[in-house]
């Protein structure tokens, strides 16, 4: 097995999970199942790389509190290492509540990630890596682009692959596809849901949008939720059905298949055998509540 020494750039979020077990009561009480933990969807891939057996290294910010003392720990029992500098802002935290269908809502307080230095990700750099991955939440956010885009050229000028997953099609629509393709320029690797292709591409065909994505980037990953998943490498093309059968809650699904992908592309497996094995993550996911099954 290839091992390789990855750098993730990624928020650090406290997750709270909700998920209502009968109807929402506005003015009273409404029993629900709530779970908290450390969340993230670039922490979630850092995990997912490591316990594929890769050395991973995990750049962010979080208050000094005790929702970033749980993140830290949760990475480092996970085998990451966790370069985590502390800011005076509280640790971010994200509120998911779930529906009947396990689609949720996400109410998203970035907190300490928009404090994230361009320094201290630049330091991480230092070391020897072989791959970069940012999270498209760092992209997203005016804050922290500048930080997100100096990373990566960092990361090209020293000859090392690099990937962005473009994580929440809300804020992509308010910054403009343009301007994230233009911070994301030269990028090797792209993941992406649907809506986001869709998004970024302007098109309304799925396979119109792998098409036009892959122009832009050595290799595409669009992720279909029940429908499956598609992936691009120059003029290799795979398209893989959805492995799930219960669903209780998406969240961290996506986070589940591209971090699957990318550890096995990294690892020098073909693009179906990576894409089915990220099928099988994600499956194992949704079977749960909260961002890890």
């Amino acid at each position: 097995m290839s091992v390789k020494r990855i750098i993730v750039i990624g928020d650090v979020m406290l997750d709270v999970v909700v998920r209502p077990t009968g109807p929402v009561s506005p003015t009273s009480d409404t029993a629900a199942d709530v779970r908290t933990g450390r969340g993230g969807s670039g922490a979630n891939m850092a995990v997912v790389l490591a316990g594929a057996g890769h050395h991973v290294v995990y750049a962010g910010a979080a208050g000094d509190d005790a929702a970033g003392r749980l993140c830290a720990d949760d990475l480092t029992r996970a085998g990451v290492r966790a370069q985590l500098e502390t800011v005076d802002a509280p640790t971010g935290v994200v509120v998911s509540l779930v529906g009947a269908d396990g689609q949720r809502s996400m109410f998203t307080d970035r907190g300490a990630n928009r404090l994230l230095r361009e320094s201290h990700v630049l330091q991480q750099l230092e070391e020897q890596f072989d791959h970069l991955h940012v999270s498209g939440y760092t992209v997203l956010d005016q804050a922290t682009r500048a930080t997100a885009v100096a990373a990566l050229h960092e990361a090209r000028s020293r000859g090392c692959s690099t990937s962005v997953d473009v994580c929440s099609v809300g804020p992509l629509v308010a910054l403009t596809p343009e301007v994230f393709m233009t911070a994301i320029r030269g990028v090797a690797m792209l993941f992406a849901n649907e809506e986001e292709a869709l998004t970024l591409s302007g098109t309304r065909d799925v396979d119109d949008a792998l098409d036009q994505l892959a122009r832009n980037f050595d290799e595409v990953v669009v992720t279909r939720g029940g429908a499956g998943a598609l992936a691009r490498s120059g003029a290799r093309r795979v398209a893989v059905q959805s492995q799930s059968v219960e669903v209780i809650d998406t969240t961290g699904a996506g986070d589940a298949a591209t971090g699957t992908y990318l550890a096995a592309r990294l690892q020098g497996r073909e693009l179906a055998e990576a894409l089915n094995e990220a099928m099988a993550a994600s499956a194992a996911v949704v079977r749960g509540l909260g961002s890890r099954g």
